[in-house]
């Protein structure tokens, strides 16, 4: 069911109001797990694959699955007013200007979408500039609040940005996309992620907070009393999810929310990034209690707060690179892997097509296990171990390592 549409001109929307998602098709997950059994390999030797080739069929709704036609990246980007405190190794002045380059197609987004075959639509919700009207359509304000000492939006700017995000998660499902992936730009924007981590989790500040951009101690001594001070102001929304996003998060992370949701409304499955998407994700949950079924984590992200996040929502990441970059980098790494298997599932051939013999007709009578009386345990008296002054350990003189210059690597 489509959301009400909204514009960056609409009047206040209403208070969200997600349908319930329905889960993925639990009988074409019996089918498609069913087909595994089928195929020319051993049960299980795939691994993770054919778990997430048999969540994708159920997603579709079909087995075998359909390879993803259209996957898109959709970059939702913002400022934070919570910046200015030093929490960041960059300047805020970097949002607008990676906002212009993911739009001109320079950035890492770019490259490893392009290298996987999905599109880039990078959308400005609260930067702190000017950017180009294809990509402030939805704009909510111009950065949001510092959170340590005051609330990142007002009630009208928060449902706004949900109801932008429900209605570009529209557009995109109403264009064919198949397949979507979210990502974040934003300086600062760790903060207020791990600030709403902390606060549904209740986590202590010490434990959420990461080095973000790269920031160095005293970086992480400010960001980690922002994160203090923004949990004590969240302390009386920890149950108000709308609460919560309009007190310690921003623009750019209540329109994911929205998206999230709606994206699970819609029946469209998602693969999350890292940090700040995640974050977004568990609020998603509480709007559209369910919606987490529809997605999977890409990767595992170095920040500490990722891990308590996928924790919470019980998703475990498709990769581990030690990435920190957003955008939707680590979720775009992830995107061949779920490809591969799809492709498994829907190409490999079955034992009866292949004309290869299954293990069915294996009878264990014809193979008992091993009887312990027959072959006993071996005796330590019979066999001692080897004694360290017959067989001492090989001289490092007589048999140096390896030159490691020599070796390949």
């Amino acid at each position: 069911m489509k959301g009400p549409s909204v514009t960056s001109e609409s009047v206040i929307p209403p208070a969200p109001d997600f349908e319930p998602p329905a889960p993925p098709d639990p009988e074409i997950r019996a089918q498609a797990q069913a087909r595994q059994v089928l195929l020319t390999k051993p049960s299980g030797s795939l691994g993770r694959l054919e778990e997430l080739s048999v969540w994708v069929a159920s997603c579709q709704g079909v087995c075998p699955p359909r390879m993803f036609q259209r996957p898109r990246v959709i970059v939702f980007a913002g400022d934070h007013g919570i910046a200015q405190g030093g929490v960041s190794a960059f300047p805020t002045e970097v949002t607008a200007q990676m906002v212009a380059n993911i739009r001109a197609g320079g950035a890492a987004i770019n490259v490893l979408a392009d290298n996987a075959g999905a599109g880039v639509r990078v959308l400005d919700m609260a930067v702190d500039a000017d950017t180009d009207p294809s990509v402030s359509a939805y704009k909510v304000r111009r950065s949001s609040g510092s959170i340590d000492r005051e609330d990142a939006m007002t009630d009208e700017e928060t449902l706004r940005a949900i109801a932008a995000g429900r209605a570009i998660a529209d557009e995109e499902v109403d264009s064919g996309a198949d397949l979507l992936i979210v990502g974040d730009m934003g300086i600062g924007n760790t903060t207020p992620a791990a600030t709403l981590i902390a606060a549904i989790t209740d986590t202590e500040p010490v434990a959420a907070v990461g080095r973000g951009t790269g920031i160095d101690d005293a970086g992480w001594m400010l960001k980690t009393a922002a994160i203090r001070d923004g949990l004590r102001r969240a302390r009386s929304y920890t149950r108000d999810a709308v609460g919560l996003l309009r007190t310690v998060s921003g623009a750019d992370l209540a329109a994911m929310a929205g998206f999230l949701a709606q994206a699970a409304v819609r029946r469209t499955p998602v693969i999350l990034d890292g940090l700040v998407v995640t974050a977004s994700a568990l609020i998603s949950e509480e709007f559209a209690p369910g919606a987490r079924e529809w997605w999977v984590a890409g990767h595992r992200s170095t920040e500490p707060a990722h891990t308590i996040a996928l924790r919470h929502l019980g998703l475990e990441p498709i990769l581990e690179l030690n990435m920190r970059l957003g955008e939707g980098s680590g979720a775009i790494m992830a995107l061949p892997v779920l490809q591969g298997a799809v492709a498994t599932l829907a190409h490999m051939a079955t034992f009866a097509e292949a004309g290869v013999s299954d293990n069915t007709g294996v009878d264990a009578e014809d193979h008992p296990a091993v009887d312990a009386e027959d072959h006993p345990a071996v005796d330590a008296e019979d066999h001692p171990a080897v004694d360290a002054e017959h067989h001492p350990a090989v001289d490092a003189e007589h048999h140096p390592a390896v030159d490691a210059g020599t070796g390949s690597d």
